[in-house]
């Protein structure tokens, strides 16, 4: 005789059709970068920061498991958890990888890897996420800010390179800081001439990116990037900035 416990209300992960791999749970404001990216069954995609697997189910989902993605972290303990969320999902067409981003990258440029979509859905300090995190609001400082910014323009200009003409990129945080968002999508914009924000259509209501903050001035294009707050949706707290490569 079987006996099957009772779920109570919000442990829908603990469901056989969990289990099976029917579904992925996730916020939804974690859905959107996905849904700015866009990526289709012909695509060559990078995850450059793919762990624990919840944006890269639902872009191999997106891609009907055909093309080619990559699903990199550098992290061995959030592989595996990416490892076990991609075969629990199903998804055949991706290659996991484990290595420092920056450094990915740079190996990737060098064998003249190149690809038609890239989300860098890059760690942060996660402000977005301080309703449910005190952790977060413990470990927040300007320290913090900068150490990360420096980071995040690192990365998305590293991933910048490696996509093909036209191709395009999503950057994305669950962080409202402007060091983390405008300002390094600001940087990237310095360095690229080639580089073009693009306009971005989401499911959910948005703000404008900003121009300003404090005494910094911001490319006008950086309105075409959205931010998603707390109480426009009852939902945690993302930005997302797609750009293109000309």
């Amino acid at each position: 005789m079987i006996i099957e416990s009772k779920l109570e209300p919000g442990e829908i992960g603990k469901t056989k059709e969990h289990i099976l791999g029917y579904y992925y749970i996730q916020e939804i404001t974690s859905m959107m970068p996905v849904i700015a990216l866009n990526p289709n069954s012909e695509d060559i995609v990078l995850d450059l920061c793919a762990a624990p697997g919840s944006k890269t189910t639902q872009t191999a989902a997106l891609m009907q498991n055909k093309g080619t993605l990559i699903a990199n972290d550098v992290n061995i303990g959030r592989v595996s958890v990416l490892s076990a969320n991609l075969e629990r999902i199903g998804v055949t067409n991706a290659i996991i990888t484990r290595h420092n981003g920056i450094e990915l990258c740079r190996k990737l440029k060098k064998l003249n890897m190149k690809f038609d979509k890239i989300l860098v859905d890059a760690p942060c300090s996660g402000e977005g996420n301080i309703r449910i995190s005190q952790r977060t609001l413990l470990e927040w400082s300007e320290n913090l800010l900068k150490r990360l910014s420096g980071k995040q323009k690192q990365l998305l200009s590293s991933a910048f390179e490696l996509l093909k003409s036209n191709g395009e990129i999503v950057y994305s945080t669950c962080t409202y800081a402007p060091e983390e968002n405008e300002e390094v999508i600001q940087s990237l914009l310095d360095n690229y001439e080639d580089a073009e924000v693009l306009d971005i259509k989401i499911p959910l209501k948005s703000r404008e990116g900003l121009n300003e903050w404090k005494e910094k001035k911001f490319n006008k294009n950086l309105k075409k990037a959205v931010r998603i707050y707390h109480h426009d949706n009852n939902a945690e707290g993302f930005f997302i900035c797609k750009v293109r490569r000309k």
